[in-house]
């Protein structure tokens, strides 16, 4: 029967991010990894585009079709948006013939989020066909994705920068001793870089140029040279467009406000840690996950400014939704 349960059936793990949805799937791996942006014709209220196509869409779209990003901060901002795109998402992943089969959902959320803003997640996904939801703290999902040996006796630390929040927490014996968490994330980042460019330059740039400007020349290390990069946007002041160089010297400094509450938070969960598990840390270090996680010179600040090592995660981005995957797999077994 247990073999039967294992054809008939599909098992999704989704980290249903701010700025992006990843999904995994049973037996497949990461199947899809699509930005987190629905766009909708006003009138009708219907979809015209999910994930890439829409976020291309984004500040060009005429005055009957909105492009929303259903999810701030980590939780659910357009619960009707955030519905319609589970379900595009589910329905792309799986096999026409297993649609009818309502999967086995495992999605990890911030800790942060209010019990209603859980059921409205929770909500969502049901709406969008799951026949059973597993709803896990977004670090214990992340360090099993990072292969962190959780079920040990011993501390391990681990931060996920996601899109609109930071989560760190201490995780030991298969259960979290501390975790504490913000709704600051890479959307504050993106927004410290349009706050600068417009103050500084007069020039009013869009989410994703900022975005393109953090992952192409954002660094927090002041020892790498700056770099130099050409922007487009629209003069403040005469509304025409215009071209502007800016540097990674002067991002930094952009970003530096955001970055250090963000360190702050991690300071607090090392000073909220026990002894014990504090001398595992420093000997383990503290693992990096989320997009965040990728910002160069970000970990090196971290080391630096808390005296603990800093890893990386391999595939960062992916920790999540490899974590909730695995956490069905582990269901199975027991």
């Amino acid at each position: 029967m247990g073999k039967l349960n294992d054809i008939f059936s599909l098992d999704i793990g989704m980290d249903l991010g701010t700025a992006n949805t990843l999904i995994h799937v049973k037996g497949k791996g990461i199947v899809l990894s699509e930005p987190s942006v629905v766009a909708i014709e006003k009138g009708t209220k219907k979809v015209i585009a999910v994930g890439h196509e829409a976020k291309k869409m984004l500040g060009k779209t005429p005055g009957d079709i909105i492009t929303v990003r259903p999810l701030r901060d980590g939780v659910i901002a357009d619960f009707d948006s955030t519905g319609k795109m589970i379900e595009y998402f589910i329905k792309k992943v799986a096999p026409k013939s297993f649609f009818k089969i309502k999967p086995r959902v495992a999605v990890g959320i911030p800790s942060c989020i209010t019990e209603v803003e859980k059921r409205a997640v929770s909500d969502s996904i049901e709406r969008a066909g799951a026949k059973e939801i597993f709803i896990l703290e977004e670090s214990m999902a992340a360090a099993i994705g990072a292969n962190i040996p959780i079920f040990e006796p011993a501390g391990n630390m681990i931060c996920d920068i996601g899109g609109g929040t930071t989560e760190s927490s201490v995780i030991s014996l298969d259960g979290m001793v501390i975790t504490n968490a913000i709704r600051i994330g890479g959307d504050e980042l993106d927004e410290a870089i349009i706050k600068h460019v417009k103050l500084v330059h007069n020039l009013i740039i869009g989410e994703s140029t900022a975005e393109t400007v953090k992952i192409k020349i954002g660094n927090m290390d002041y020892h790498q040279d700056s770099k130099i990069m050409e922007i487009r946007g629209r003069d403040a002041i005469s509304g025409l467009p215009k071209v502007q160089e800016i540097t990674s010297n002067e991002i930094r400094e952009a970003l530096q406000e955001t970055i250090n509450l963000i360190i702050e938070e991690i300071k607090k969960t090392l000073d909220q840690t026990p002894p014990e598990l504090s001398a595992d840390i420093v000997e383990r270090g503290i693992v990096l996950t989320g997009g965040g996680a990728m910002l160069m010179g970000l970990s090196k600040l971290i080391a630096n400014q808390t005296g603990v090592p800093v890893i990386i995660a391999e595939n960062p981005l992916l920790c999540v939704a490899l974590g909730a995957g695995k956490f069905l797999e582990q269901r199975n077994k027991a």
